[in-house]
């Protein structure tokens, strides 16, 4: 990392760095390094409790890959809205879509102060695309579009990323409310992308980890079955294989290998129909 961008990338002394965050924890389950001892800690015990968390944070990021190399290659979007970003690591949105298609543009939006910061120093565009990053909250859907349009050309194709961040919402009936009203903005043939974490795989050792994580880390997560996760998907075209654990979704399968393991981190890429713009979505 060149030393001014290492330098940008430093934690504000504000930051609290004896709380644990999920940005920080997820970061370290990747491997990365922007974490701390509470991280790091938090993220221990969690992964004792459910030692399949980390290849589900694998298994996550690989899904972002596949799902994106799939959106600028055969669905030919150049423009991505990644809402939710996390903290920069490899293969990032726009490094994924730039390798496919250079001219891509996207946006990313969080509300964490060290996400902000990280991303401005190391979320880099290439000279024919775009690459900007907006401060915002999902429960700000109309604030977020209204940023966003600096960048993106909302009358265009979008896909829309919510990965790992509708889990965070804890009202059934308000992540459904959001996705709605983010739906509604994109154009026809627009892409909505989701992942999102379920105790479907491993039922109760799953629940317990996330109990386990609300009382430490934040912000707090929600789980939902994959029922509710696939309504979100309402009024969409949903490409298969359908809402599955994103270790499933279009694997890189290696001859003989068979089905990667399911992981609790189910997903599911769907297509805004070309005869309208999205509906508002369900209510509860």
């Amino acid at each position: 990392m060149p030393a001014d961008a290492a330098a940008a990338a430093q934690p504000d002394p504000g930051f609290d760095t004896t709380v644990s965050h999920s940005a920080r924890i997820w970061n370290y389950w990747l491997g990365g390094k922007d974490n701390y001892a509470a991280d790091r800690e938090a993220g221990d015990k969690v992964a004792a409790m459910l030692p399949s968390i980390v290849a589900q944070a694998r298994a996550d990021r690989a899904f972002l890959g596949r799902a994106i190399r799939y959106l600028a290659g055969e669905a030919g979007i150049r423009q991505f809205l990644d809402i939710g970003t996390g903290l920069p690591t490899a293969e990032n949105t726009h490094e994924v879509a730039q390798r496919v298609a250079p001219e891509s543009r996207i946006v990313y939006v969080d509300n964490d102060p060290l996400v902000l910061v990280h991303a401005r120093a190391l979320l880099t565009s290439t000279p024919q695309g775009a690459c900007d990053y907006v401060e915002g909250d999902l429960r700000e859907p109309d604030q977020i579009l209204a940023e966003a349009a600096r960048t993106l050309d909302f009358a265009q194709p979008v896909a829309l990323m919510l990965l790992g961040i509708l889990h965070h919402i804890p009202d059934t009936g308000e992540a459904y409310s959001i996705a709605g009203r983010l739906k509604a903005a994109l154009a026809p043939g627009s892409f909505l992308v989701i992942n999102h974490s379920t105790s479907a795989v491993h039922g109760q050792a799953m629940e317990e980890a996330v109990r386990h994580w609300n009382r430490v880390g934040t912000p707090s997560m929600t789980l939902r079955s994959p029922e509710q996760i696939a309504r979100f998907f309402d009024g969409l075209d949903l490409l298969e294989p359908g809402v599955v654990s994103c270790s499933r979704w279009r694997p890189d399968l290696i001859a003989s290998s068979g089905q990667p393991a399911e992981v609790d981190e189910f997903a599911g890429v769907a297509r805004m129909p070309a005869t309208s713009r999205g509906p508002s979505g369900p209510a509860g």
